[in-house]
């Protein structure tokens, strides 16, 4: 987790500094604390999924711009060896595979859950796609007022611009989750 906080803290202070935003400034735009900002730009908070995705909404890049870990090298990530991060509101850790390269706009996701509450997603950028493979386990997957059922080997896409949620229906549920911009 040490790699992961430091990778946030990294990427947050430049994406701030790059628009010229106080610490302050970001955190009424997230609509999070000041104190949670600091935390995380020092490398010693924890954030959750919700919170990372308010302060990239906030700073206008995607949640995978705060957590990627740019490299060259061929790159092996390991079920039991990767660092997601987890949502404060349901069992469920999104863990960043592959972040866009630079001019293209995707980003690859490991996607854990449990039964229990619906992790719910407030709409991402304007023409934002998700593409869903489950990979394990049972899931209400998809906008918010239409969601499907999907079983191992099923693909969904969606709008990730409306409101939209993943619930799982099964011990040890996992997805890949393509998150795409037009």
């Amino acid at each position: 987790m040490d790699d992961l906080q430091a990778r946030i803290a990294r990427s947050l202070r430049r994406e701030r500094e790059t628009l010229g935003l106080s610490v302050s400034e970001l955190a009424r735009r997230a609509n999070v604390s000041k104190a949670t900002i600091s935390q995380l730009e020092n490398g010693s908070g924890n954030p959750s999924v919700e919170t990372l995705w308010a302060i990239g909404d906030a700073l206008g890049v995607p949640f995978a711009t705060l957590v990627e870990e740019r490299t060259t090298a061929p790159r092996l990530i390991r079920l039991g060896d990767h660092a997601g991060v987890a949502s404060t509101a349901s069992p469920y850790l999104a863990t960043l595979l592959s972040a866009a390269a630079p001019g293209t706009r995707r980003d690859i996701y490991l996607i854990q859950a449990e039964p229990g509450e619906p992790r719910r997603s407030l709409p991402h950028h304007a023409g934002t796609t998700e593409h869903v493979v489950l990979l394990s386990g049972e899931a209400l997957i998809g906008p918010a007022d239409a969601p499907v059922l999907l079983h191992p080997g099923d693909y969904l896409s969606y709008p990730g611009d409306a409101p939209h949620l993943f619930e799982s229906h099964a011990v040890g549920t996992s997805a890949v989750l393509i998150s795409e911009l037009r």
